[in-house]
Protein backbone atom coordinates (compact mmCIF):
# COMPACT_ATOMS: atom_id res chain seq x y z
CA UNK A 1 0.00 0.00 0.00
CA UNK A 2 2.81 2.47 0.81
CA UNK A 3 4.39 1.98 -2.62
CA UNK A 4 1.00 2.75 -4.19
CA UNK A 5 0.80 6.03 -2.23
CA UNK A 6 4.41 6.88 -3.13
CA UNK A 7 3.59 6.34 -6.81
CA UNK A 8 0.53 8.60 -6.56
CA UNK A 9 2.66 11.33 -4.96
CA UNK A 10 4.88 11.28 -8.05
CA UNK A 11 1.90 11.53 -10.41
CA UNK A 12 -0.35 13.89 -8.44
CA UNK A 13 0.18 16.85 -6.11
CA UNK A 14 1.30 15.53 -2.71
CA UNK A 15 -1.21 17.72 -0.90
CA UNK A 16 -4.03 15.98 -2.76
CA UNK A 17 -2.83 12.55 -1.67
CA UNK A 18 -2.21 13.73 1.91
CA UNK A 19 -5.58 15.37 2.54
CA UNK A 20 -7.95 13.44 0.25
CA UNK A 21 -8.96 9.82 -0.24
CA UNK A 22 -9.30 8.35 -3.71
CA UNK A 23 -12.85 6.99 -3.72
CA UNK A 24 -13.21 5.97 -7.35
CA UNK A 25 -11.54 5.97 -10.73
CA UNK A 26 -12.70 5.38 -14.28
CA UNK A 27 -10.70 4.83 -17.43
CA UNK A 28 -12.39 4.98 -20.80
CA UNK A 29 -10.69 5.45 -24.16
CA UNK A 30 -8.16 8.25 -23.62
CA UNK A 31 -9.76 9.64 -20.41
CA UNK A 32 -8.83 8.99 -16.80
CA UNK A 33 -11.20 10.27 -14.10
CA UNK A 34 -9.99 10.25 -10.49
CA UNK A 35 -12.50 10.96 -7.70
CA UNK A 36 -11.34 12.38 -4.37
CA UNK A 37 -13.07 13.21 -1.08
CA UNK A 38 -11.42 15.23 1.66
CA UNK A 39 -10.44 13.00 4.57
CA UNK A 40 -12.71 13.01 7.61
CA UNK A 41 -10.03 13.92 10.16
CA UNK A 42 -10.83 17.18 11.94
CA UNK A 43 -8.60 20.00 10.63
CA UNK A 44 -6.03 21.20 13.17
CA UNK A 45 -7.50 24.72 13.16
CA UNK A 46 -10.73 23.30 14.67
CA UNK A 47 -9.27 20.94 17.29
CA UNK A 48 -10.09 23.35 20.12
CA UNK A 49 -13.74 23.56 19.02
CA UNK A 50 -16.58 21.07 18.83
CA UNK A 51 -17.08 20.34 15.13
CA UNK A 52 -18.69 17.49 13.25
CA UNK A 53 -18.52 16.51 9.62
CA UNK A 54 -21.36 18.22 7.77
CA UNK A 55 -21.24 16.79 4.26
CA UNK A 56 -19.35 18.13 1.28
CA UNK A 57 -19.16 21.20 -0.90
CA UNK A 58 -20.24 20.77 -4.51
CA UNK A 59 -17.78 18.60 -6.44
CA UNK A 60 -15.22 20.52 -8.47
CA UNK A 61 -13.68 19.01 -11.61
CA UNK A 62 -10.34 20.17 -12.94
CA UNK A 63 -8.20 18.91 -15.76
CA UNK A 64 -4.71 17.87 -14.71
CA UNK A 65 -1.63 17.02 -16.72
CA UNK A 66 -1.99 14.00 -19.04
CA UNK A 67 -0.66 10.64 -17.88
CA UNK A 68 0.52 8.07 -20.44
CA UNK A 69 -1.43 9.80 -23.23
CA UNK A 70 -4.68 9.94 -21.26
CA UNK A 71 -6.45 13.16 -20.38
CA UNK A 72 -6.77 13.35 -16.58
CA UNK A 73 -9.72 14.84 -14.73
CA UNK A 74 -9.68 15.27 -10.97
CA UNK A 75 -13.10 15.28 -9.31
CA UNK A 76 -12.65 16.77 -5.85
CA UNK A 77 -15.13 17.06 -2.99
CA UNK A 78 -14.09 19.22 -0.05
CA UNK A 79 -15.58 18.53 3.36
CA UNK A 80 -17.70 20.99 5.37
CA UNK A 81 -17.77 21.03 9.15
CA UNK A 82 -20.48 22.22 11.53
CA UNK A 83 -19.31 24.14 14.59
CA UNK A 84 -21.76 22.83 17.18
CA UNK A 85 -21.30 25.84 19.47
CA UNK A 86 -21.81 28.64 16.95
CA UNK A 87 -23.96 26.56 14.54
CA UNK A 88 -21.85 27.83 11.64
CA UNK A 89 -20.45 25.83 8.74
CA UNK A 90 -16.67 25.98 8.49
CA UNK A 91 -14.04 24.49 6.19
CA UNK A 92 -10.34 23.72 6.27
CA UNK A 93 -8.05 26.73 5.89
CA UNK A 94 -6.02 25.76 2.83
CA UNK A 95 -3.51 28.55 3.49
CA UNK A 96 -2.53 26.71 6.68
CA UNK A 97 -2.29 23.40 4.86
CA UNK A 98 -0.08 24.86 2.15
CA UNK A 99 2.58 26.04 4.61
CA UNK A 100 5.47 23.62 4.65
CA UNK A 101 4.06 21.40 1.92
CA UNK A 102 5.33 20.86 -1.56
CA UNK A 103 2.71 21.59 -4.16
CA UNK A 104 2.74 22.72 -7.71
CA UNK A 105 1.97 26.34 -8.50
CA UNK A 106 -1.00 25.09 -10.50
CA UNK A 107 -2.44 23.19 -7.56
CA UNK A 108 -1.88 26.11 -5.18
CA UNK A 109 -3.83 28.33 -7.59
CA UNK A 110 -6.57 25.68 -7.75
CA UNK A 111 -6.89 25.62 -3.96
CA UNK A 112 -7.04 29.40 -3.92
CA UNK A 113 -9.99 29.27 -6.35
CA UNK A 114 -11.71 26.65 -4.18
CA UNK A 115 -11.55 28.98 -1.18
CA UNK A 116 -13.65 31.48 -3.13
CA UNK A 117 -16.56 29.01 -3.60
Amino acid sequence: MDSYIDLLKVLLPEILITHFDIVNHQTKDNLLHLYFEEKKGIPKEFLSEIVISHGFHKEVTIQDFPIRGKQVYLHIKRRRWLNKTSKTVVQRDWDLVAQGTRMTVEFAAFLKVLNNY
